[in-house]
């Protein structure tokens, strides 16, 4: 994953640095977009430059300025107040972001107000709290788009279930680790379970291997999100301190299923209001393939949202699909004979697979042209 990854044009100011240099470079911010950037402290560079046909999204700034800005013609679109979270934001979640505040009990952070605040919202047919997240979502896919501008993503899913402490949980984060060593950008649903093991393993990659060892003793103290999701919270960012700056991974949670929290081990996570904009989000930017893990119904859900555009070849060239676990998927829930009558004959036949073992799910995605 690019440190630091482009933008889709030169139109775009996501930072206050950003916002400093454009200004300084070409003398003019007409016909650009300025986006959640705290412009406050900026009312002379306002005053004293043309910002005709711009548009500024959430950007606070003083009336003198927001004045004269709208009287050269450029759109302002002002902060909205009383919200747990920015509609307009330029960059996706960090953890320390969306728990902070954590030490006064995970009701306290953002994420669960955020929470809170669509249970709230979501059944009024309010169209303004319906535009809110729709803005909301928009600027996150946007975000997720700049930040994976030439990465090789490989999706990795699986049930929430997956309880810390477990053989599975342990198998789980080491493809993680294995991915991501080699060179892959992991992508997950971004909860609990399944999905926090392979966050979990990307974020051990640069560390020797007895680092993820360690790691998993400690968390099996507290092995699920329910009762705590404090404890369980706590006991991650207990584990990022003890070993900061760890490999860099994606999660992709939403707020529909608020009674899953985010994981703390996605260094950079997407989180949706819609989640079938989350799911077909996820699914789409996975362009090195996908690693399904044994889950319920929203695994087998995503294993066919992804199969679908590979039979029609929607998005291009299939891309790789392996399903691990064959009595998971041939009898617990038999998945695996439907895709393959599905794939018989098409392109997508020779790239899914179905393992025995997670241990042979990285050799079968390079295989098949992960």
């Amino acid at each position: 994953m690019p440190a630091h990854a482009a933008h889709h044009d030169d139109r775009e100011i996501e930072t206050l640095e950003e916002f400093d240099a454009t200004v300084a470079a070409r003398g003019t911010l007409a016909g650009l977009r300025v986006q959640a950037v705290d412009l406050t402290d900026r009312t002379r560079e306002l005053l004293g430059t043309d910002t005709a046909g711009a548009v500024f999204l959430g950007c606070a700034m003083r009336e003198e300025a927001a004045a004269k800005i709208r009287t050269d013609g450029a759109l302002v679109f002002p902060p909205v107040p009383g919200l747990p979270f920015d509609p307009y934001r330029g960059h996706v979640y960090t953890p320390d972001e969306l728990f902070e505040s954590l030490a006064d009990g995970y009701e306290a952070t953002p994420d669960a107000r955020a929470y809170a605040w669509f249970q709230r919202t979501k059944a009024d047919r309010d169209i303004y709290a319906s535009m809110l997240r729709a803005v909301h979502d928009d600027s996150v896919s946007d975000a997720l788009d700049e930040l994976l501008s030439g990465a090789r993503v490989v999706g990795v899913m699986g049930g929430h279930a997956m309880a810390r402490g477990t053989l599975e949980y342990a198998g789980a984060a080491r493809l993680g680790r294995e991915l991501a060593r080699a060179g892959l950008t992991v992508a997950t649903g971004g909860g609990p379970g399944a999905m926090e093991a392979a966050n979990l393993g990307a974020y051990a990659a640069p560390f020797g291997d007895e680092m993820l060892t360690e790691s998993l003793e400690l968390l099996a103290k507290a092995p699920h999100f329910t009762p705590s999701i404090t404890q369980w919270a706590t006991a991650a960012f207990e584990i990022r301190a003890r070993w900061p700056q760890g490999g860099r991974s994606v999660g992709i949670p939403t707020w529909f299923y608020g009674h899953e929290p985010p994981n703390a081990f996605a260094s950079h996570i997407a989180k949706y209001f819609a989640n079938a904009t989350r799911e077909d989000g996820l699914l789409a930017r996975s362009t090195a393939g996908v690693v399904f893990l044994p889950g319920a119904a929203g695994t087998v859900q995503e294993i066919f949202d992804n199969a679908t555009p590979n039979y029609y070849e929607s998005r291009g060239e299939p891309t790789p699909m392996v399903l691990v676990d064959r009595a998971h998927w041939t009898e617990k829930l038999p998945t695996w004979p439907l895709l393959r009558s599905l794939a018989r004959g098409r392109s997508m036949e020779a790239r899914i697979a179905l393992v025995e073992r997670i241990e042979e799910a990285p050799e079968a995605l390079k295989r098949l042209g992960g």
